[in-house]
């Protein structure tokens, strides 16, 4: 069995931005419903013990957390490297320097384009690029390692060379191009996201020219958008294979958006220890490796490469979680997709479903 990596922690489910394209759930945690600090101390050691070299600090907005500091201090006394994953709202100077002595490595900013007006829209916050444009000055003031992460779609797809030239501007050392991938709220706003083929192909020419450019000085890393690909990503690795999710409430999941399958029961850290549920419980085991798979997955030459695709895809197109995930051209449910991106990438954009705890 493969120790994981990589511990996503998802603090909380709380933020200030209302994105569209989110990938939480529909149905949010409430700040009632969150872990407290002694279990995530208890988890991270526990993380760390069991292989984990890495934590990403996520959530919602991380920042929410009053106690996010000794949250850092933690991971980093278990001797795990500490990313902070953030919407930048909040990220003062104060507080920045605290969560730097406890022990922080890495922050990883999330934009919604580079055109303040439009890109404050997208995340239904007034004010936010200002606030992001300063936090990553401050970052890279305070010698920490800083990823502009750009969540590309239909709106800002055709800034993707300014949004290349602000990464190098703010002093980003990785720029992470992320196409919306449909869950959470994204899926329920697909049909406002969705960009044309050809928008797509645009920007992965612009990707590969800018890679070989500015190679030495900017890593881009170029997440394409499962619709548009001809076979299925390795969904955070192969399912239990590399990393460990925590929600907000405790539920140890093999992917971010595993929630959403109905009829799995995920075990709780505040119960069982990481070490047991990631080598004992029955929903990480469930669709590792390669023996659950159907045809045309088993016996494939890509099997033990894109480990069957995503689970959670798989459901949510086609109710079927053990299912070839549709996006791949082998499956017979491959005419899912491609009508998905006939309808979508044609219809008028409508209003977008801010994501908002409560509805």
């Amino acid at each position: 069995m493969p120790s994981p990596i990589g511990l996503l922690a998802e603090l909380t489910h709380r933020c200030p931005l209302g994105c569209p394209y989110c990938s939480n759930p529909l149905e949010l945690v409430r700040a009632g419903g969150e872990l407290d600090t002694k279990t995530w101390t208890r988890v991270l050691q526990e993380a760390a013990d069991l292989g984990v070299l890495h934590v990403h600090l996520s959530g919602g907005e991380p920042l929410v957390r009053t106690d996010l500091a000794e949250i850092v201090n933690a991971a980093h006394i278990a001797g795990l490297y500490t990313n902070l994953i953030t919407s930048a709202v909040g990220l003062t100077p104060q507080r920045l320097s605290e969560l730097k002595g406890a022990g922080l490595d890495h922050v990883q900013i999330s934009i919604q384009g580079v055109e303040p007006a439009r890109a404050d829209a997208i995340a239904h916050f007034k004010g936010g690029m200002k606030m992001k444009r300063e936090a990553a000055r401050l970052v890279v003031h305070e010698g920490l390692a800083l990823t502009i992460n750009a969540v590309m779609h239909r709106e800002n797809i055709a800034d993707l060379p300014q949004i290349i030239d602000l990464a190098q501007e703010w002093g980003a050392g990785r720029l992470e191009v992320a196409h919306v991938q449909y869950h959470g709220w994204a899926l329920a706003n697909r049909a406002s996201l969705m960009p044309s083929r050809e928008d797509f192909e645009r920007a992965a020419s612009v990707v590969d020219e800018a890679k070989t450019r500015l190679s030495g000085d900017l890593v881009i890393d170029h997440v394409i958008p499962d619709y548009y690909a001809e076979r299925p990503k390795a969904c955070m690795g192969g399912w239990g294979r590399q990393v460990i999710v925590i929600a907000p409430d405790g539920r140890a999941l093999p992917c971010h958006a595993a929630a959403s399958l109905p009829e799995m029961i995920f075990a709780n850290v505040r119960s069982r220890s990481l070490s047991d549920i990631w080598r004992e419980d029955d929903a990480f085991a469930k669709f590792r490796g390669t023996e659950w798979m159907p045809k045309p997955c088993r016996g494939c030459d890509r099997a033990e490469i894109d480990w069957g695709g995503c689970r959670c895809q798989a459901f949510a197109l086609i109710g079927n979680a053990a299912a070839t995930d549709p996006v791949c051209t082998l499956s017979p449910d491959h005419a899912i997709i491609s009508a998905a991106i006939a309808k979508d990438e044609a219809a008028p954009s409508a209003p977008y479903r801010f994501r908002r705890i409560g509805g």
